[in-house]
């Protein structure tokens, strides 16, 4: 049996790679997580549906080759993309369901608990789930 520690795992919204890839001071926690992560100290997971909203805000306030050049940044760090199956979408449907939070982030909530992770965030939505996941708060610009 080994005795290393277990890897700490954390599930990034929207707010926190944005915070990262704009330089924002949530950005700073967000990157000592990334170091971490390529260490192999920590493991991060990003869903696919997040990775959309990421794209669409960019494309729209900073134009198609903004969204583009994201894209290449984001598939470089040491992040895993989580995909969307039937068996997320459903967990999301239900967080859905009974919390006020948007559908994005109820993938975010999903994840969080498949993975008995943490999530990062600044974004106030996830004080309505607090009670049933992990939550490390980044500071709002």
């Amino acid at each position: 049996m080994s005795s290393e520690p277990l890897a700490q795992v954390y599930i990034l919204d929207s707010f926190a790679l944005m915070a990262y890839l704009e330089g924002e001071v949530a950005g700073v926690q967000v990157t000592g997580i990334l170091r971490q992560a390529a260490a192999g100290e920590a493991h991060i997971y990003f869903s696919l549906i997040n990775y959309g909203e990421c794209l669409y805000i960019i494309e729209r306030e900073q134009g198609l080759t903004k969204a583009q050049e994201m894209i290449a940044v984001v598939d470089q760090l040491p992040i895993e993309i989580a995909s969307v199956d039937r068996l997320r979408i459903f967990a999301a449907a239900h967080i859905k369901a009974h919390y006020s939070l948007s559908y994005a982030d109820a993938f975010v909530v999903g994840l969080a608990q498949e993975f008995n992770a943490t999530v990062l965030t600044g974004d106030p939505e996830f004080r309505l789930v607090e009670n049933i996941i992990s939550v490390r708060w980044l500071p709002q610009s």
